[in-house]
């Protein structure tokens, strides 16, 4: 298409990181005393879950919201916690090493990703302890932007533009990998070029020919 290396914009989960939101759900019923179910999936969400992802409430008053609504009022922060990162899985070495090696060819990269600050913890905690990456995720691009970090989550078209700003990076020169459709969308009415993950593709998998396809002169 263009002769150029595309600027790399990862989401994160289902992309660098596993994770299966029906392990949190499953998690959460068996700590709920009226056998609630949590409005949380890769679609949809309730207001709740926004609100964390927006950095609109603290790790604390999140936890009170999920007693309030999910009849959790027994559970501990720390059963809570664990419940809630269940969905977090591994994250593959040959992931990390991939993305080491497009940044050595020249690509930018950087990270894009609807998350809170309990997951965020959690995830650079294991990521230390795994591979030695001091400041998590962040050793392994040019930059992250977090939702709950920025105030504005996937899809919403804003969250996108400030990336590009930041980064400043032009649409057309970007592509950008998600396993979310509705993410995909979006990107595409903004102008980027898109990678959708569906399973069972992976990152090293499906990337390289995209990347050719990106580059290849039309």
């Amino acid at each position: 298409m263009t002769g150029k290396k595309p600027n790399l914009l990862f989401d994160f989960g289902g992309v660098i990181i596993n994770i299966d939101y029906q392990l949190t759900l499953e998690a959460m019923r068996t700590l709920s005393q009226a056998d609630s179910t949590i409005e949380f999936n890769q679609q949809n969400q309730a207001e709740l879950f926004d609100l964390l992802e927006t950095g609109r409430l603290t790790p604390a008053e999140f936890r009170a919201g999920l007693r309030r609504h999910y009849a959790l009022h027994e559970a501990s922060d720390e059963a809570l916690d664990a419940a809630w990162n269940a969905m977090l899985l591994d994250v593959p070495a040959e992931r990390l090493a991939f993305i080491a090696e497009l940044r050595a060819q020249g690509h930018h990269t950087a990270l894009l990703s609807n998350t809170n600050q309990i997951h965020i913890q959690e995830i650079n905690r294991r990521l230390q302890a795994q591979y030695g990456l001091r400041h998590g995720i962040a050793d392994c691009l040019d930059r992250v932007f977090y939702s709950q970090e920025v105030g504005l989550r996937k899809p919403g078209p804003e969250i996108f533009a400030h990336a590009l700003r930041e980064m400043n990076w032009k649409a057309a020169e970007t592509l950008f990998i998600e396993d979310s459709f509705q993410h995909i969308e979006t990107a595409q009415r903004l102008g980027l070029h898109t990678l959708f993950l569906a399973p069972p593709l992976t990152l090293t998998d499906a990337l390289p020919a995209a990347i050719r396809a990106f580059s290849s002169p039309a």
